[in-house]
C-alpha cells in the first residue's frame, strides 16, 4: 500500500511543480480575482494554495491511472 501511495504522490508532486511553475510565469498573485472579488492575500500564500490545489488535481489523475489500469479486461476490443 505505501508503494502504491508513492507511485501516485511522487509523480504528482513533480507535476505539480511544473504546473505551478507554468501558471504563476503566466499570472500574477495580485491579479487574480475568485467571483469577482480581488484576493488579498500575500503572494506566498497564493503560490501555497495553487501548489496544493495542483498537487491535488495530478494526484487524483494518477489515482485514476492506477486505478483504470488494475481493473480486469473483461472483453476483447476488436483493435
Amino acid at each position: 500500500m505505501t508503494r502504491l501511495i508513492m507511485v501516485v504522490l511522487w509523480p504528482s508532486f513533480l507535476v505539480a511543480i511544473i504546473a505551478e511553475g507554468f501558471f504563476f510565469s503566466l499570472f500574477d498573485p495580485h491579479d487574480l480575482a475568485l467571483v469577482g472579488t480581488h484576493i488579498d492575500v500575500p503572494p506566498l500564500a497564493v503560490y501555497t494554495i495553487g501548489f496544493f490545489c495542483f498537487w491535488a488535481f495530478c494526484s487524483l489523475a494518477s489515482m485514476l491511472t492506477c486505478y483504470l489500469h488494475a481493473v480486469p479486461n473483461d472483453r476483447k476490443l476488436p483493435f
